[in-house]
């Protein structure tokens, strides 16, 4: 099977060169590197060095008006020549074999989400196998070592067979800003079309968490009295979530945002954060109103 590696990245420069530099170095490499771009403008010496890749055929290189993570993937699905999709993060380090890793373990599966190590974090056994279903997985852990079949995926590492994607609507584009848990949806729309999915540890990125650009554009959850980092995941709970597992959903979010340690140190910020989720609530429930916006 042809494989793209698809790369969606907003406002980030060096670090989107160096990543894009190891993943050409990939052994053996991918068919075809997609670059969507929502970066408005880049340094000069990052808008050289994409020119001069994209002319010499190494990338391909897409450019975006603005910025929004399911969008741009859903024109990486519809551009992508391969058969598979390999979905990156545009500030890591790839193991040499990734995309061999991911072809190997897609053979059995629709989707592969690979291992990812957050900075500081290693590979780790789990004491006991984690509880298997679909709420279950949303605590997944993507630095484990072990392979198993989950629910729940991550799109910094995640590998997708392009007609099944395609065949669900791709990624859901009514989640806004931050998109938090939008990668949770597709894997459980996948599911439900009798997809599997494949936590594959061999298939590992260690993720770089760049201080600018891409997500850390809307700033630090914990200091922010916006919606941005919240309204996905209420309505991703609108979307998917049966009658009576809601109110319990939508309560233990509203505790865990305004009730966390660091509100039991800056206290002030507690009334700001439960404003905060009920102008996330609201917004997700409008968006919720309207339906998917899918492919």
């Amino acid at each position: 099977m042809r494989l793209t590696i698809a790369i969606p990245t907003y406002g980030r420069d060096a670090v989107l060169v160096d990543t894009l530099g190891y993943v050409l170095a990939l052994d053996p490499p991918a068919d075809e590197v997609l670059v969507v771009d929502q970066t408005p403008r880049h340094d000069d010496a990052t808008e050289e060095q994409l020119g001069a890749w994209s002319r010499d055929g190494a990338i391909r290189w897409e450019r975006l008006p603005q910025p929004s993570i399911p969008h741009a993937m859903n024109v990486a699905l519809q551009r992508a020549s391969g058969e598979v999709v390999l979905f990156l993060d545009d500030d890591l380090i790839p193991c040499r074999d990734l995309a061999a890793r991911h072809l190997a373990a897609i053979a059995g599966a629709d989707a592969v989400v690979g291992q990812i190590l957050q900075p500081g974090e290693e590979p780790v056994t789990l004491a006991a196998p984690q509880p298997r279903g679909r709420l279950a997985d949303l605590e997944f852990r993507f630095n484990s070592d072990t392979a198993t079949n989950v629910t729940n995926v991550m799109a910094g590492n995640l590998a997708v067979r392009r007609d099944r994607a395609l065949a669900i609507g791709g990624f859901d584009e009514n989640f806004v800003d931050t998109a938090y848990r939008f990668e949770t949806d597709f894997a459980w729309r996948l599911a439900a079309a009798g997809g599997a999915i494949r936590f594959e540890p061999s298939a590992s990125i260690r993720h770089l968490k760049a201080e600018r650009g891409g997500l850390r554009t809307w700033g630090t959850h914990l200091r922010s009295a916006k919606p941005a980092h919240s309204t996905g995941d209420y309505y991703f709970a609108l979307m998917n979530l049966r009658t009576a597992q809601l109110p319990l959903y939508v309560l233990r979010r509203m505790r865990r945002s305004a009730f966390s340690r660091f509100e039991v140190t800056h206290p002030w910020w507690i009334p700001l954060k439960i404003v905060r989720e009920l102008r996330a609530l609201a917004r997700a429930a409008v968006l919720a109103k309207h339906g998917r916006v899918t492919m």
